[in-house]
């Protein structure tokens, strides 16, 4: 493609503001990206998890790894559960590294200890939370405008329940947003 007098080409990946989105917005380059650099983390804090103590480890995971995760995870709502499962596995491997256990044990009992939240959940949260505060009146307006609450006549439920409408984005989250 040529633009004035210059050639550009095509890619199929761009990264914005850390966020790597695809040519199809499938955001798996993201998702490979995060777990890539998320699991390199994990190998380097390994090394040293003998020399700390345990709240230093902690500190250090959710400084390294478990951030990564959680940025821009509500521009994830809607992607493949092979693509949450991928984030998933990355809080696996911390809370493991946490408690010093195998593979084998159960994860669940670990994140509960922690009180980390799955992935699909920290997405879910990440949306219900800006809603909260808009319904709320404790949002910025520039956000509280985007959100409003109105009757819900054409769906299955009765004339006097609410839902919530975005007009714009987080359609796919699960809630009715």
């Amino acid at each position: 493609m040529r633009i004035g007098s210059t050639y550009v080409l095509p890619v199929t990946s761009v990264r914005d503001l850390g966020l790597y989105i695809d040519c199809d917005v499938s955001l798996q380059t993201h998702v490979t990206t995060t777990v890539r650099s998320c699991f390199a983390a994990l190998r380097q804090i390994r090394n040293v998890r003998q020399c700390l103590p345990q709240h230093a480890l902690l500190s250090l995971i959710r400084a390294l790894v478990v951030s990564k995760v959680d940025y821009c995870c509500s521009v994830l709502a809607g992607v493949s559960r092979q693509l949450l499962y991928r984030l998933q596995s990355i809080l696996n491997a911390a809370a493991r590294l946490v408690f010093s256990v195998m593979r084998s044990e159960r994860i669940t009992p670990l994140l509960r200890e922690l009180h980390w939240l799955r992935v699909p959940e920290r997405i879910t949260i990440r949306l219900c939370v800006p809603t909260h505060r808009c319904l709320n009146g404790s949002a910025p307006a520039y956000l509280a405008e985007k959100i409003r609450l109105t009757a819900d006549v054409e769906s299955r439920r009765p004339p006097s329940s609410k839902v919530v409408h975005n007009n714009n984005a987080c359609r796919s989250a699960g809630a009715e947003i």
